[in-house]
């Protein structure tokens, strides 16, 4: 199971990198460098494998938020080197959440509960319907307006639902 964590921040620089193990990978990896005023400065790698939120295009100075496996091995440098699983821009339009929701619909944190109306997409990161019922899986939530309870809730706009890797 992933313990999902975040960063958010500012894109600094975009470059490409050569991911080792991997035999002509040139341009199929890069280096996203993030600068947040409280936390520092974050490196994510981007794989062919990290979903990006409505398939948004990154640039410099785009405000975004990363999402990675908080157990997942990191090197010790400075500047941390993540492993990107999701990238989102963060935008006006909607509020985006990565995390695992149980069967109640509730964040693995507590804090968000999703109620579901038939007007709300569920889909796979391809795109696809998802016909079955989304709890009890990892999820990208993308959201409005959420009441001031706890855990706040809310009527979800999307729901990309993240299957296990084969």
């Amino acid at each position: 199971m992933i313990n999902w964590g975040f960063f958010y921040g500012t894109i600094t620089n975009i470059y490409d990198i050569i991911w080792s193990g991997t035999e002509d990978s040139t341009g199929c990896y890069k280096m996203i460098s993030m600068q947040n005023k409280d936390e520092g400065i974050i490196n994510f790698v981007i794989s062919p494998t990290t979903y990006f939120v409505n398939h948004e295009i990154m640039s410099i100075g785009d405000t975004v938020i990363g999402y990675y496996d908080r157990n997942a091995p990191v090197p010790l440098i400075y500047p941390p080197q993540l492993r990107a699983l999701a990238m989102a821009k963060l935008v006006p339009e909607y509020n985006v959440k990565v995390d695992y929701f149980n069967e109640q619909l509730v964040s693995s944190d507590g804090t968000l509960r999703l109620n579901i109306s038939p007007f709300t997409q569920i889909v796979l990161e391809n795109g696809q319907p998802f016909t079955q019922s989304p709890s009890n899986h990892d999820l990208i939530v993308l959201y409005g307006p959420t009441t001031r309870s706890i855990p706040a809730q809310t009527t979800p706009y999307k729901i990309i639902v993240i299957c296990p890797k084969i």
